[in-house]
């Protein structure tokens, strides 16, 4: 069997041409409409970082968000005393409050360095307000700082760094303080919205729920949207969704979808993809230059003088690869193995792929990321 020489992660993704074949869950397919967490922000100090803080001599905002958080526990700084602490650190902390989060829960925070301190190991976040998209505060956030990596130094100027040491979370570092509202219980009917929207899955999504609950119970308003009538008690409604989340049904096969990512050389091609009828030929031009240096002496008593010339060899080899031929309607299968056998590197891939784009003969959609 020929190796391999594709270097590159040939993440082959089969989205299953038996697709229909497997059933999935509604709660793995769809998201009930309004149900959705909530991002939170805020702006807060970490203090404790022996030696590693802010250089305040450059971020004047830290020294005075020092100085109000001061002022607010009883302590005045006068305006002429200049502070140059070097265990402080601003930061940012961000989180994603849970849907139907209550008053009293707790959740996780990710704390992150937004001036010049380089290094948040051995932190504490001081009580930090977390607000809303509409300025409102949600939450508070305060604790000690887990982070997975580091960054430590010598005096010679050699330096080790793992991870990222300049954000880190707190587990458990935020207290809801506000609920937030949502239309779950609102209304006659619910709507569930599609992962990837799909006219086919939204069809039999439908299909479903009518035949297990009764005709007319669901509709599809979109290629992304199902309707679905609810009791309006919410005890009810949520024993409803149990029932109706568990519910197992076919969904649509997936788009024909080649995509690239050109950071990392991934290519995932999706099982759906077919090749109408295209003859292709791969092959590496490689030239080489090589110089050998020779050494001309002159003749006896020629009062002539040593010389040092180059001779220049040029040669030029050409890789004898095959024209491999597609048929029509080849699968997923063939392709990759004709790939494969071309010995084709990780450019050439996708410069294969692209170039069978640009002839009409990839029946798929060609994305680089």
């Amino acid at each position: 069997m020929r190796v391999m020489h594709i270097s590159l992660m040939m993440a082959v993704l089969f989205l299953s041409a038996a697709t229909g074949l497997h059933a999935e869950r509604v709660k793995d397919m769809a998201s009930v409409g309004g149900v959705r967490s909530n991002q939170l922000i805020g702006y807060g100090l970490v203090v404790g970082l022996d030696g590693d803080g802010d250089q305040t001599t450059q971020v004047a905002f830290t020294v005075q968000a020092l100085k109000n958080m001061l002022t607010q526990l009883g302590i005045r700084v006068p305006d002429s005393e200049r502070l140059q602490p070097e265990n402080v650190a601003a930061v940012m902390v961000t989180a994603d409050l849970p849907a139907f989060s209550k008053v009293g829960q707790r959740f996780d925070v990710t704390v992150s360095s937004i001036t010049n301190s380089d290094n948040l190991r051995g932190g504490t976040l001081l009580m930090t307000p977390l607000k809303g998209g509409d300025g409102q505060v949600y939450a508070v956030a305060q604790g000690s700082l887990v982070l997975s990596g580091f960054d430590e130094g010598g005096k010679d100027g050699s330096r080790v760094t793992v991870n990222v040491p300049n954000a880190g979370r707190i587990p458990n570092g935020a207290t809801v303080e506000r609920v937030v509202p949502n239309g779950f219980a609102l209304g006659n009917s619910i709507r569930l919205n599609l992962h990837e929207a799909d006219f086919t899955t939204a069809e039999r999504l439908s299909d479903v729920i009518n035949d297990t609950l009764g005709a007319g119970v669901a509709k599809h308003l979109d290629d992304g949207t199902v309707q679905v009538h609810a009791p309006a008690d919410v005890s009810q409604r949520v024993a409803f969704m149990s029932l109706l989340e568990n519910l197992e049904f076919r969904p649509g096969s997936a788009s024909a979808r080649v995509v690239v990512n050109s950071r990392t050389g991934t290519v995932v091609i999706g099982s759906n993809v077919r090749v109408m009828p295209a003859a292709i030929t791969h092959g590496n031009l490689t030239v080489t230059i090589s110089e050998n240096p020779e050494i001309s002496q002159p003749g006896p008593f020629s009062q002539g003088q040593t010389v040092l010339n180059q001779q220049s060899n040029v040669t030029v080899t050409e890789e004898n690869k095959p024209m491999f031929l597609f048929s029509p309607g080849t699968s997923l299968e063939d392709i990759v193995k004709a790939v494969n056998d071309v010995g084709a590197a990780p450019s050439d891939v996708v410069a294969i792929l692209e170039a069978l784009k640009r002839a009409g003969a990839l029946r798929a959609e060609f994305i680089v990321i």
